[in-house]
């Protein structure tokens, strides 16, 4: 009988261990975040990126009682605030608002880059896309795409256009443009979208090609006339604006895409708490519109589908790359 009871004394324990265990497990997971969580924004304050990452952030911080801190760390092409990314702790606490430019294109330009985005990231969240937008100040003679190609013609390397840096998304759109119209036009990198900005509004530069939400704010203003986008269709926000495709370019197609990123090792159900919550913003007609208004697509997606996105355009991006001859220390 000793054995007897002494069986069903343990099999009470493994039962009321197993009752406490399950507790346990959904509490650890729903313990997180106990902190603050920092959202690194690799540009400075003002651009496309920064932007969409503290829209993301004060929407988060309201909609779950969270509290989510965009933190600007520029440079380099939006490199050095990924590289700080990519050497944080896994815990879900730091967070990074990564886009095509830094994570795809990035890693082809720059030779010592210390981390790969298919191996050191785990993907968390798609937020949006957007075309690429090519515009001029509204006082210039330009009225058309075509204005732009036939003055390049006539006058080669002496219209200038302004990106916000080097090897950039938004650079190579540029450069495929110049290829695609048979044309020489010079590119004047900038530190960041909003120098460039000024310039083209200053006439300093012909030409600004910008993310369209980093523009949006001078045409909303009126004081920058855009000539087209570089999306295979028109964006949703300037309906007005005609593709580069429908102005005699067949197929041109160029967007950027914008997403949350965590290191890798960061564990599963902390990467789907906040996949979760993200994509729970990005269904509110709020967020829609609030991404709307910046010249972007909302665009949801589980972590296994933006992971496959960044590594299909990874691939992809090598060759535009290598193509456009543009490499950086």
């Amino acid at each position: 009988t000793m054995t007897t009871t002494r069986r069903s004394l343990l099999s009470v324990a493994l039962i009321a261990g197993a009752a406490v265990a399950a507790p346990m497990t959904v509490l650890a997971q729903a313990a997180f975040p106990t902190k603050p969580i920092r959202l690194i924004v690799p540009f400075p304050p003002g651009g496309g990126t920064d932007i969409l990452a503290r829209l993301v952030a004060q929407k988060l911080t309201e909609s779950t009682k969270w509290t989510v801190v965009p933190d600007n760390r520029a440079g380099a092409g939006g490199t050095i605030g990924i590289t700080e990314a990519a050497k944080a702790a896994p815990t879900g606490y730091d967070l990074v608002m990564g886009q095509k430019d830094n994570m795809v294109v990035g890693p082809w330009l720059y030779k010592n880059l210390p981390w790969d985005p298919t191996k050191d990231f785990s993907a968390v969240a798609h937020v949006a896309y957007t075309p690429v937008i090519i515009a001029t100040g509204v006082n210039s003679r330009f009225k058309t795409l075509a204005d732009v190609v036939a003055a390049a013609k006539a006058a080669p390397d002496t219209i200038t256009y302004g990106s916000p840096g080097n090897g950039t998304t938004i650079h190579l759109a540029g450069d495929l443009f110049e290829k695609a119209a048979g044309i020489k036009i010079r590119h004047v990198p900038y530190k960041g979208s909003n120098p460039a900005m000024m310039d083209a509004l200053a006439g300093n530069i012909d030409l600004l090609v910008s993310s369209v939400p980093s523009a949006m704010g001078q045409i909303k203003a009126g004081k920058l006339r855009p000539l087209a986008v570089t999306s295979a269709k028109r964006s949703s926000s300037l309906p007005d604006v005609p593709t580069v495709a429908e102005q005699g370019f067949k197929d041109f197609d160029v967007t950027t895409w914008y997403g949350v990123f965590a290191p890798a090792g960061t564990p599963k159900d902390i990467v789907n708490t906040l996949n979760a919550e993200i994509n729970k913003l990005l269904a509110t007609p709020e967020m829609k519109d609030a991404i709307h208004a910046q010249g972007a697509e909302p665009q949801a997606m589980t972590p296994d589908q933006f992971g496959a996105l960044l590594k299909a355009d990874y691939q992809k991006w090598r060759g535009i790359v290598q193509g456009s001859g543009v490499t950086l220390e």
